[in-house]
């Protein structure tokens, strides 16, 4: 007959182990809410609304680590390659993924002209281009609408859409007033820019012109650098919203490098 096995000390302790607080904000008003897939106890707190187990340790992600996880979303490295360098879970990823695109200003960090005379001595020019862009099937066409500032390689404006000329207007919508009013836009000859920018300060040119370069150059840069706008790819845009904020993102940040290299 084989006899009852008894817990040792250690487990004993384990399982008497009283949960007092919840570990994200330290309230005790909890309660039981099923079990763990590891069949632990679980628990919901109704202040913070965190679920957590008894006896769990809090995982913290440190400062370090948060940095240079929003560091490797801005290169061409998956999310699942993401979790297997840093040793973070998907879940905890996608949640912080959202709150990094989230925290992105519509204003792009752009460094605009504040002096008007310098407006007006310093002729403002810029470029436009689109490319192209899929999320979750290559049916679903997103083209990427870039305004850029030839001078200071600044990413003024984009949008994310069709191809037709609503987009062009989405476009010039976003882009800051005094580029508005005042810059010169070099674009190749797709004919919706027709009627969107003023007649007097559009220039449709051809790529012989060389007056577009620095934009498909940047366009190029975008296909390096995230792996989701990459042709063939499995690391695509699953929404339309993250295909936004992963690209805002990006603008964000070379935004800042850029203007960090303009002369005060």
């Amino acid at each position: 007959m084989v006899g009852k096995i008894y817990p040792t000390s250690k487990e004993t302790t384990v399982a008497m182990t009283v949960l007092e607080a919840c570990p994200n904000c330290g309230s005790t008003r909890y309660k039981k809410n099923g079990h763990t897939r590891h069949c632990k106890q679980n628990h919901f707190c109704k202040t913070c609304e965190r679920q957590f187990s008894a006896g769990a340790n809090p995982h913290l992600i440190s400062h370090e680590r948060r940095t240079l996880v929003a560091n490797l979303l801005r290169e061409r490295i998956s999310l699942r390659g993401i979790c297997r360098a840093v040793g973070v879970s998907f879940g905890w990823l996608l949640h912080f993924m959202v709150e990094c695109f989230a925290a992105c200003p519509n204003h792009l960090h752009v460094k605009v002209p504040s002096d008007p005379s310098n407006v007006l001595i310093h002729k403002l020019e810029a470029e436009a281009d689109e490319m192209w862009s899929f999320v979750e099937k290559k049916e679903n066409k997103q083209w990427i609408w870039i305004a850029m500032d030839a001078k200071t390689r600044q990413i003024i404006a984009f949008h994310v859409g069709d191809r037709s000329r609503a987009s062009a207007k989405a476009l010039w919508a976003n882009l800051p007033e005094v580029y508005q009013q005042h810059a010169t836009f070099h674009t190749d000859q797709y004919e919706v820019y027709n009627g969107v920018i003023p007649a007097e300060r559009h220039k449709a040119i051809t790529k012989q012109a060389r007056q577009t370069n620095h934009i498909e150059r940047f366009n190029n840069t975008l296909r390096q650098r995230l792996s989701r706008l990459v042709r063939a790819t499995l690391s695509f845009s699953k929404k339309v919203e993250n295909h936004i904020g992963a690209i805002k993102f990006f603008i964000c940040h070379y935004n800042l490098e850029k203007a960090a290299a303009l002369p005060l």
